[in-house]
C-alpha cells in the first residue's frame, strides 16, 4: 500500500503505574467540548472490525483486533515479507458521519516504535480508494497525535490514483489501521481511542461534545 507523506503532529502523553490508559493530558490536542467519539474502546460495546491483510494478494501477513480488558484495544499480527506481501489492516463501519466541522482525526495509542496509518473511508466497499496520514509510535509508551484532514493522501491499491479528488470529511463511513512501510515481524498497537476534533491549547480532552 502506498506510504502517507505525514507524520502527523505527535503529542506526548504519559503511563500510569498500572500501565492501563490513562488521562489525557493537560494542553494537548483537541479544545475540550469541541471534539466527537469515533472509536472508545471503553465502551460498553465494541464495533466490529474486519481484518484485511496481504492474504489478498497472495501473502502472509496476518493480523488480529481484541479487547485488552483494560478499556482499550490491540491491534496485533505479524507482518511478513513473503510472496510480495508486507501490510495488515483493520477497519470498522462508522458511518455514515460528517465530520466537516472538524478540523482532522486524533488518536491515542501505545505502540512498540513502529510506524503506523489511520485510514479514513468515504464509502462501505472493500476494494476503494481510502485515505491515509502516518503516525509514529513509541516503544511502550503512551501518545496521542493529531491527523489534520488536510494531510490525508488517497490510495488505492498502494497507489495514488490519478484524478483523485481529496478527502470530503462529510462522507466518512469506515475508519482503519494499517501497518506497511516493509516493516517485517510481529507488531503490537494498543488504542485507546480515536476522535475527531480541532488541534488546540484546552486543559483538557475529557469532555466530549454535546
Amino acid at each position: 500500500m502506498g506510504a502517507g507523506s505525514d507524520p502527523g503532529v505527535p503529542l506526548p502523553g504519559h503511563r500510569s503505574a498500572d500501565g492501563h490508559a490513562p488521562s489525557p493530558m493537560p494542553g494537548v490536542m483537541m479544545g475540550s467540548g469541541a471534539h466527537q467519539s469515533l472509536v472508545d474502546f471503553a465502551a460498553s460495546s465494541m464495533l466490529p472490525w474486519r481484518c484485511i491483510d496481504d492474504v489478498v494478494m497472495g501473502g502472509i501477513s496476518r493480523s488480529s483486533v481484541r479487547f485488552s480488558g483494560e478499556g482499550t484495544g490491540i491491534f496485533a499480527g505479524v507482518v511478513s515479507l513473503a510472496r510480495g506481501g508486507g501490510f495488515a489492516s483493520a477497519r470498522a463501519e462508522i458511518g455514515p458521519l460528517d465530520l466537516s466541522a472538524h478540523a482532522g482525526l486524533g488518536i491515542r495509542v501505545r505502540g512498540d516504535g513502529k510506524r503506523y496509518r489511520l485510514r479514513i473511508h468515504t464509502d462501505s466497499g472493500m476494494d476503494a480508494v481510502a485515505y491515509q496520514a502516518g503516525f509514529d509510535t513509541l516503544a511502550d509508551a503512551w501518545r496521542e497525535v493529531f491527523l489534520p484532514f488536510a494531510v490525508f493522501e488517497p490510495t488505492f491499491r498502494g497507489r495514488r490514483p490519478a484524478g483523485a479528488r481529496p478527502l470530503e470529511p462529510r462522507h466518512v463511513r469506515q475508519l482503519g489501521i494499517m501497518i506497511a512501510d516493509r516493516q517485517p515481524g510481529p507488531f503490537r498497537l494498543e488504542v485507546a481511542w480515536i476522535r475527531a476534533g480541532i488541534q488546540g491549547d484546552s486543559a483538557t480532552l475529557g469532555q466530549p461534545r454535546t
